[in-house]
C-alpha cells in the first residue's frame, strides 16, 4: 500500500464523503420531523500524507501495514448538543448494517489524563471502486459542542507546543475539561426546556413559512 499515496488514499476519501453524507441526511429527516435531533453537525477529512507519515514513524507501523493497522486514516466527527445524544448516536450507528464495528473507546466516561473527553469507534465500511468492493477503516468521534470546543483548543496548543505542552497550561486545560464537562450535565439537566423551546422556535418558523407562501 501507499506506493501512489494519490490513489491509495481514495478510497479513504470516498469513505468519508458517503459517511459525511448518510449522517447529514439523517440529521435532516430528525429536523424535518418534530424530534429533537442528536446530531448538530457533522465533518469529516482524510489525515494529510505528512501526518500518515510522521505517525507511522511514531508507531513504528510499514507502510505495507497501515490498511490494517492505521485506524485513523478516515475520520468523522459528529458533535451534538447534549451528553444524552452521544448514547443515542452510538445507538443510531451501532444499529447500521451497512458498517462493523471494530472497537470502541469511551473517553467520556473513562476520560484521559489530559481531561479530554469523546466517544470513540473504528468501524469497517464497505466501498465500491473499479476494483471491487474495498473495506476502510474509519475512526467516529462523537461529542457534545464543549467538548470539541475544548479538543479544538488542546489541539491547537500541542500544535503549538509540539506536543510538549507546560504544565501550568496543562493544569489550567484540565480545569477548562472540568469546567466543560460541569457545563454539559447541567445543561443535560435542563434539556426538556431548551428542546421545548427549539420546538416552538421550529413551529414559529413553519408558521411563518407558509404564511409566507400563502401571501
Amino acid at each position: 500500500m501507499m506506493e501512489n499515496w494519490e490513489l491509495d488514499l481514495q478510497p479513504y476519501k470516498q469513505a468519508v464523503e458517503e459517511l459525511k453524507v448518510k449522517l447529514r441526511s439523517l440529521r435532516e429527516q430528525y429536523q424535518r420531523s418534530s424530534r429533537h435531533t442528536p446530531i448538530e453537525f457533522v465533518t469529516g477529512r482524510v489525515k494529510p500524507i505528512g501526518s500518515i507519515e510522521e505517525k507511522a514513524k511514531r508507531k513504528n507501523i510499514p507502510l505495507r501495514e497501515l490498511e490494517q493497522r492505521m485506524q485513523d486514516i478516515a475520520g468523522i466527527r459528529i458533535v451534538c448538543q447534549f451528553v444524552t445524544d452521544i448514547d443515542t448516536i452510538v445507538d443510531m450507528i451501532r444499529s447500521r448494517k451497512d458498517i462493523t464495528i471494530i472497537n470502541e473507546r469511551d473517553y467520556i466516561k473513562e476520560k484521559k489524563s489530559s481531561g479530554y473527553r469523546s466517544f470513540h469507534m473504528v468501524i469497517d465500511y464497505p466501498v465500491h471502486t473499479i476494483k471491487g468492493t474495498k473495506h476502510i477503516l474509519v475512526e467516529i468521534q462523537v461529542r457534545t459542542m464543549a467538548m470539541n470546543f475544548w479538543a479544538t483548543i488542546e489541539h491547537s496548543l500541542n500544535y503549538k507546543y509540539r506536543g510538549e505542552i507546560p504544565d501550568d497550561i496543562k493544569e489550567r486545560l484540565y480545569r477548562a475539561s472540568e469546567a466543560a464537562y460541569n457545563l454539559d450535565e447541567e445543561m443535560s439537566k435542563i434539556q426538556g426546556e431548551v428542546r421545548e423551546a427549539q420546538s416552538i422556535i421550529a413551529l414559529r418558523q413553519g408558521e411563518h413559512r407558509t404564511s409566507f407562501k400563502n401571501g
